[in-house]
């Protein structure tokens, strides 16, 4: 990040205790404060730098839900770790079996917790469908007119 400085040090102290998320305060103040990150370079690159930061951590906490899941479906289907545990581990197949699957479980319920705090502690979601929101606008700008005309609104 650059090394800038903020226009205005108490405004820009606010915002840095709150994190750069003006989304639960009022309009009246909101407006104040979207144009003091339109007016602060500093202030700018922070929240980009802040938004960006809690978009990662949702994605990150999601991709450890989806690979719990998968690796408690590969437990679950996947009969060579039985010849593993037996020939090679010296384990009992339902010992290797319930040590697996106790493994996944609380990792899945782990990720599960992690990604329930991820997205209440952060502004993540309304980011996240902020941005799918623009996207999904900036495609349909380049639809046909007939495909645009069939979309309900």
């Amino acid at each position: 990040m650059p090394r800038t400085r903020c226009n205005d040090h108490v405004v820009g102290a606010i915002l840095a205790s709150w994190r750069y998320d003006i989304s639960g305060i009022s309009p009246e103040m909101r407006r104040d404060y979207e144009q003091h990150f339109l007016d602060c370079a500093h202030c700018r690159s922070r929240l980009k730098f802040h938004r960006s930061l809690d978009g990662t951590l949702a994605v990150l906490t999601s991709l450890a839900v989806v690979f719990f899941l998968f690796a408690l479906a590969v437990v679950k289907h996947i009969k060579p770790l039985e010849h593993v545990a037996f020939n090679i581990l010296g384990l009992d197949i339902s010992d290797m079996y319930h040590m697996l699957l106790s493994a996944g479980t609380a990792g899945l319920i782990f990720s599960v917790i992690a990604l329930a705090l991820v997205l209440t502690a952060t502004p993540a979601p309304t980011y996240l469908g902020g941005i799918a929101a623009e996207r999904a606008r900036v495609i349909e700008e380049h639809l046909p007119a007939a495909i645009r005309s069939l979309r309900s609104r």
